[in-house]
């Protein structure tokens, strides 16, 4: 049978968008902010930084290097180098389709803020925590929301690499960019703002901790979309001429600079308000629509924008997250693009309606003592996402030569990348000793051990029965 003609990227700026758009997601623009006011501010950003260019830049350069190498996902990429590692491929797989169990759901809420925003919802202050906790124990309007949502990752990806991802990619992330510097600028001019830039930019290592490192160090690794599949599968759609380390500092600055610009937009508007930094994950459902309620009529325009501005950040990163699972399906089965996007898309619909219901009508129903949208959570964030990584550190550093890394890094000698025994040294000692750390107290943090232990289970059946996946 003839093979088909892979597809490929139109564009280098294409790829950047879409790329920088995978890494930049909910965690930017929610995560980021909430752990950077748990842990001290600047002082975390700092470190957070630190592990970014050491530690990010490296296992996302790695990623790019076997994909592109393979002209293949991460199933076939991991297969066609050491078939005894095709679990590896695999629970990358598994972990984009889980967190897509639960993603689209938080997509639904962010897109069903932008309406609610300018349809009441600042108008009592005080309620809307209530208003919030109301929306989403509800059986339908935020199943409704979560379709809309899924509904638009899914004709996005059934266009295309270059006709719909890539294309998206190049309107969403300068949308997304133009938006939250609208809202830092407004941010930084409130009366009183001067003291969120000082927690942002000044820092106080008083207040590290061991767990501020281990806090930034997972935020570095989980921001930037490493360990489950999506770079190594955008890497596989890149023509040979491209510079791999290059794009991939492009795209760990552009994500870095978005989640800056989220603490820009929110922690001079918290101080200005006298709220408190470390309000934990409630942040951008709760205390940012309070800030916004605080500044009068403008505020709902602000509101409006920020909601945009975060399900963007939503749709750049899910797309990348049904890509994985539709990749899976043309190499490894051979299905049409369509058949692939609309089948796991329909699967999709399924488990996010039920993560959707476990919070109101099913939040009786548990899974291992955690409820639908939990179990998903959990299973890919605490166990997953963080193996995947490691494992992806040493295949690469101890399962692949070293020789055709570099040709593959210098294109066969026609650029020079002059970091490169350092960047093999860091991949094949230094993370996965430091992602192992992170790895072990993330898992051992878990308080749910049925569910550690059934996640654990499933990556060692994977990799006991690897030769016949």
């Amino acid at each position: 049978m003839e093979k088909k003609q892979r597809e490929n990227w139109g564009s280098r700026i294409g790829f950047i968008m879409a790329a920088a758009g995978s890494a930049v997601g909910l965690g930017n623009i929610w995560r980021f902010p909430y752990l950077a006011g748990e842990n001290g501010g600047s002082a975390f950003i700092l470190i957070y930084l630190g592990f970014v260019l050491v530690i990010g830049l490296s296992i996302m350069i790695s990623e790019f290097a076997v994909g592109r190498r393979t002209e293949l996902a991460a199933v076939g990429a991991y297969k066609k180098i050491n078939k005894n590692w095709t679990f590896a491929g695999v629970l990358g797989v598994l972990s984009a389709f889980f967190i897509m169990g639960f993603y689209p759901v938080v997509g639904g809420w962010a897109l069903a803020y932008v309406l609610k925003s300018v349809t009441g919802l600042l108008a009592d202050a005080a309620a809307i925590g209530d208003t919030f906790g109301a929306f989403i124990t509800s059986s339908i309007e935020p199943v409704i929301w979560m379709l809309i949502f899924l509904a638009m990752n899914i004709v996005i990806v059934a266009k295309g690499i270059a006709g719909g991802i890539e294309k998206a990619g190049k309107v969403l992330m300068p949308t997304l960019f133009v938006l939250l510097i609208l809202i830092a600028a407004r941010s930084v001019t409130l009366p009183g703002a001067g003291a969120g830039l000082d927690f942002l930019f000044k820092p106080d290592f008083s207040v590290v901790t061991g767990a501020t490192f281990l806090a930034a160090l997972g935020q570095a690794f989980f921001s930037l979309s490493l360990g489950m599949g999506c770079m190594i599968t955008y890497g596989s759609y890149l023509n040979k001429s491209e510079n791999l380390p290059q794009n991939a500092l492009i795209v760990s600055v552009l994500d870095t600079g978005v989640a800056l610009l989220a603490g820009i937009a929110i922690f001079p508007a918290l101080f200005a308000f006298g709220m408190e930094p470390a309000v934990g994950a409630g942040l951008v459902f709760v205390v940012v629509p309070q800030i916004f309620a605080a500044m009068g009529g403008i505020g709902t325009l602000f509101s409006a924008i920020f909601f945009i501005a975060l399900t963007v950040a939503a749709l750049t990163s899910s797309v990348s997250l049904l890509e994985v699972v539709v990749a899976y399906l043309i190499d490894q089965r051979g299905w049409e693009r369509k058949k692939s996007v609309y089948t796991a898309g329909g699967i999709m619909t399924v488990t996010g309606i039920l993560s959707s219901l476990s919070m109101g009508l099913m939040s009786g129903f548990t899974i291992l003592g955690v409820g639908i949208f939990d179990f998903f959570d959990i299973l890919t964030d605490k166990i997953f996402l963080a193996i995947g990584g490691l494992l992806l550190a040493v295949f690469v550093g101890w399962f692949m030569d070293k020789q055709e890394l570099e040709d593959e890094l210098t294109n066969g000698g026609t650029i020079k990348f002059g970091l490169f025994n350092i960047w093999y040294n860091l991949v094949k000692y230094v993370i996965p000793v430091a992602i192992a750390i992170v790895a072990f107290a993330g898992i051992t943090s878990i308080a749910q051990k049925p569910l550690m232990f059934f996640g654990l289970g499933i990556i060692a059946v994977l990799a006991i029965f690897s030769k016949k996946l």
